[in-house]
C-alpha cells in the first residue's frame, strides 16, 4: 500500500507539540533488531541503540566499563560532556554500595543482562527532528552480559512504559504528546521510521484496545486466526494467558501458545502441501522449512497462504508470508515480534489506551519524512574522541575493466569489496554499509544489492552490485562514469564505525540482449490470442447458421423414410 507523499507532509505534523522523526536501522535477518540513532551529551556522542517497546530504562556503555563488549560506536564518556550529571542516591532508586549514585539492573529472558549507575545529561535525537534536546535520566553501563555483552548495537533504547523510559520523561515534561509509531522495514530491505509524538491516524488503519493496568507491556487484545480465510479451531481465551498479547518490538520472532501454534502450523501446511518440507538450517531447533518456493519475496503470497489476525473489536490485521510467527514452547503467553509488523506502521497511542496498524512499505515511508533528503548522521559535531577518521587511498586495484563511454549499454556495475572491522566478533551491518554506498555514488538505495560474502577473522570481502534505476533498462553513460571514477580514484569516505576498506576488483557487465522471442513475445501472444478469438468466433456463426438451416428445412424425415436405427440413451 503505498504512503502518500500529500498524507504525510499534512498529518504527520498535525499536533500543537513537535515530534521527533528518527530513522531505523537494521534488519531482522542480519541482526535480529532494529536500531536508531540518539545522541547523548554536550557535545553529543552518537550511539546506536536497538528500539525495544519491552524495555523502560535507555543505557549505553561507559568509558569506565570493564566487563563491556566491542560494539559500533565508542562509549559513552562522561568527562567530555559538559552537560553530564550523575543522579544522586535517594529514597526512590536503588543505590550503588558507596550510597552515592543511583544504579539500574535489567535481566531479559534469553539470559542476558545490563547494570549500570543512573545519570542525566541532553539527549539529541538527530536532524529529522522538530523535537528539541531534552535532558533525561539514561543508564551508563558498567556490566554487560550475555548477547548483550555480543550484540554489534551499542546498547537498548527503551519504550515501555515507566519511570525511567525517555518517552515517560518527554511526555512527563510535556513537550511531545503521549503517542509514537514505528514502521519495520521489510523481509529484503529492513530500515524504516520511527516517530515520537503524536501522527493523525491514516485512512484503513485498524484498532485494538489496549489495557495499561492489565501489564506493564504493550498489549492487545488478540481473539481469532485465520488461516486463508478459514477461523482456526481455538477458544479466545487461548490468547490470554499471563499477560495477554503482548507486542514487543525488541524481540526478533513470535511466539504462541503450543495449543495456537499447533493449529496455525497444520492450517498452513495443508495449504502448501505441494512444496516439499525439509530440515532446518540449525539441528538444535524443529524448525519447519519447506523448499521450492523460490527467493523472491514478492511470490512468496502466491505460495503461501494469508493469515488473520481479529482483533476483540472485529477488526482484522493481515499477515503476509514475511509476517509469519514461530513456537514458544508452554509458555502461555503470546508474543508478537519485530516479524508480524514488517512493512507496518505501528501506532501506540498510549493517551486513547489503543495500538493501531497499517499495512505500508516502511522503507518508502522514511524517504516520505525525510526534508530535503538523507539526514545528517550526527547534529553538527562530535567530541574529538569520537570523531571519523578518513581512510587514506589504497592502491587501485591492478585489473582495470576497458570502457569507452556509448560503445555498449551497461546492466550491472560489479565490485569487491574488502571490510576489516575492529573487532572478530562484530559482523558489518550490510544493510548500513549498502545505504552508505548508495548515499555516497549518488544512486537509490534500491539500486545497491549485495551479492555475497565471505569472512575469515576480522575480513569481510563482500561483493556488490549496483544495478539501473527501475524505470531504467540501463545505467547512462554519465552515471556510469560518475560511478567508475568514485570506485577507481577510491572516493567512498568510509565511516569509522564500518572499519576500513579497500577495493579489490570491480567490473562492467553490459546490459542483457533480449533474444528474439523475449523481443517479440507480447506480438506472437497477442497475434495468436486474435487468431484463437476468430476462430472461436467464426465455428459460433458456422453452428449458428447451421441451426437456423434445421430449422428451415425441418428437424425431422418425413413418414415412411429409411432411416438408421438408434439405441435410446438412458436417463
Amino acid at each position: 500500500m503505498p504512503f502518500d507523499g500529500e498524507y504525510s507532509r499534512r498529518h504527520l505534523q498535525n499536533s500543537d507539540l513537535p515530534t521527533a522523526r528518527m530513522r531505523l536501522f537494521d534488519d531482522l535477518l542480519s541482526n535480529g533488531y532494529y536500531t536508531t540513532r540518539l545522541f547523548i551529551g554536550t557535545p553529543p556522542q552518537e550511539f546506536a541503540l536497538i528500539v525495544d517497546t519491552g524495555s523502560t530504562v535507555t543505557y549505553v556503555p561507559c568509558s569506565g566499563c570493564e566487563k563491556c563488549g566491542k560494539h559500533q560506536d565508542p562509549r559513552f564518556q562522561p568527562e567530555l560532556s559538559s552537560t553530564y550529571q550523575p543522579v544522586k542516591c535517594n529514597p526512590s532508586c536503588n543505590c550503588d554500595d558507596a550510597a552515592k549514585q543511583c544504579t539500574y539492573e535489567r535481566r531479559y529472558a534469553e539470559m542476558s543482562s545490563s547494570s549500570g549507575v543512573i545519570a542525566e545529561d541532553v539527549i539529541s535525537f538527530g536532524n529529522e527532528s522538530e523535537l528539541k534536546p531534552q535532558r533525561a535520566a539514561f543508564g551508563c553501563e558498567n556490566v554487560e552480559t550475555g548477547d548483550l555483552y555480543s550484540q554489534r548495537a551499542d546498547g537498548i533504547m527503551g519504550l515501555g512504559r515507566g519511570r525511567l523510559s525517555i518517552f515517560d520523561q518527554l511526555v512527563g515534561k510535556d513537550v511531545i504528546s503521549d503517542s509514537f509509531s514505528l514502521c519495520y522495514g521489510g523481509m529484503d530491505v529492513g530500515g524504516g521510521a520511527m516517530v515520537l509524538g503524536a501522527i493523525s491516524p491514516p485512512h484503513g488503519m485498524v484498532f485494538s484496545h489496549s489495557d495499561p493496568y492489565r501489564s506493564p507491556y504493550y498489549n492487545i487484545e488478540l481473539k481469532e486466526l485465520q488461516v486463508a480465510g478459514k477461523p482456526l479451531k481455538l477458544k479466545p481465551k487461548v490468547f490470554d494467558g499471563k499477560h495477554g498479547t503482548v507486542l514487543d518490538s525488541g524481540t526478533t520472532y513470535a511466539y504462541f501458545p503450543e495449543a495456537a501454534f499447533h493449529a496455525l502450523k497444520d492450517a498452513i501446511t495443508k495449504e502448501i502441501h505441494h512444496l516439499k518440507q525439509i530440515p532446518g538450517p540449525d539441528p538444535n531447533y524443529h524448525d519447519i522449512c519447506f523448499s521450492g518456493a523460490g527467493r523472491e519475496v514478492s511470490h512468496l503470497s502466491k505460495i503461501f497462504p494469508e493469515v488473520n489476525m481479529v482483533f476483540g473489536n472485529d477488526q482484522k490485521l493481515s499477515l503476509s508470508p514475511e509476517n509469519y510467527l514461530f513456537r514458544n514452547g508452554n509458555d502461555p503467553t503470546t508474543l508478537l515480534g519485530g516479524i508480524v509488523v514488517r512493512n507496518t506502521l505501528v501506532t501506540y497511542d498510549r493517551e486513547n489506551d489503543k495500538i493501531g496498524f497499517w499495512k505500508t512499505n516502511c522503507s518508502e515511508l522514511w524517504k516520505r519524512l525525510q526534508v530535503p533528503s538523507v539526514p545528517a548522521s550526527a547534529p553538527v559535531f562530535s567530541p574529538s574522541g569520537n570523531r571519523s577518521q578518513e581512510m587514506p587511498p589504497v592502491q587501485a586495484p591492478s585489473r582495470m575493466p576497458h570502457f569507452h563511454p556509448g560503445e555498449i549499454r551497461i546492466g550491472i556495475i560489479s565490485f569487491d569489496m574488502l571490510i576489516s572491522v575492529n573487532n572478530s566478533h562484530t559482523k558489518p551491518n550490510f544493510t548500513e554499509v549498502a545505504e552508505f554506498i548508495a548515499h555516497e555514488l549518488e544512486v537509490d538505495n534500491l539500486q545497491v544489492h549485495m551479492l555475497n560474502f565471505t569472512s575469515k577473522g576480522n575480513n569481510y570481502l563482500v561483493k556488490w552490485a549496483i544495478l539501473p534505476a527501475d524505470s531504467a533498462d540501463y545505467i547512462s553513460n554519465t552515471t556510469a562514469m560518475k560511478i567508475i571514477l568514485q570506485l577507481s580514484e577510491h572516493r567512498l569516505h568510509f565511516p569509522e564505525r564500518f572499519g576500513s576498506y579497500k577495493l579489490v576488483e570491480w567490473k562492467i557487465e553490459p546490459q542483457k540482449k533480449r533474444t528474439w522471442w523475449q523481443q517479440h513475445f507480447l506480438v506472437v501472444a497477442a497475434g495468436v490470442v486474435v487468431t484463437l478469438v476468430i476462430s472461436l468466433l467464426s465455428v459460433g456463426l458456422w453452428l449458428v447458421w447451421r441451426r437456423r438451416q434445421q430449422k428451415a428445412v425441418g428437424m425431422y424425415e418425413p413418414v415412411g423414410a429409411v432411416v438408421p436405427e438408434q439405441e435410446l440413451q438412458p436417463l
